[in-house]
């Protein structure tokens, strides 16, 4: 069964595309499938942020083909895993979730090496270098102990 997972940030333009990126490289040839959201609408079909592009693609990861979108409620049921970014977006999706989501929502930073609890915004101190090493961090922590899929209904 397909591993499922989606990664939230805020506007999704730097860290959950990065994200996605990230992991889709480090961990495509697996089976696992990977997506990403924001909890805003600020920019629903932008491409990423074009800093988070230049330090993916000198990394060897290709953002540009990603464009941001928002969480749905469908989501919560398509998705085993909801990782978000930081606390705050935490809590926003965590309050969102329906009661009969299969989903289960946490923070990224649990599957990173030498935890962080959050992946720090870098959309106004240019820490995208840092993004990437986390990110990076946290796809090796899940390749080492990938949680397992979640039971899906029917």
């Amino acid at each position: 069964m397909t591993l499922r997972i989606l990664f939230v940030c805020l506007g999704n333009i730097c860290r959950s595309p990065s994200a996605e990126a990230v992991f889709r490289e480090r961990l495509g040839h697996l089976d696992m499938h990977f997506d990403s959201a924001g909890t805003s609408d600020w920019h629903i079909g932008e491409s990423p942020d074009p800093r988070a592009i230049r330090e993916g693609q000198g990394r060897g990861y290709d953002l540009s083909p990603l464009k941001g979108r928002q969480i749905t409620e469908e989501d919560f049921y398509l998705f085993d895993y909801i990782l978000t970014m930081d606390l705050s977006n935490l809590k926003t999706v965590t309050q969102a979730r329906p009661a009969d989501a299969r989903a289960e929502v946490a923070l990224l930073g649990r599957f990173i090496s030498d935890p962080a609890p959050e992946v720090p915004d870098p959309y106004y101190n240019n820490s995208f270098g840092r993004v990437f090493d986390l990110l990076e961090s946290a796809a090796d922590g899940l390749r080492a102990d990938p949680p397992p899929p979640r039971a899906r209904p029917g």
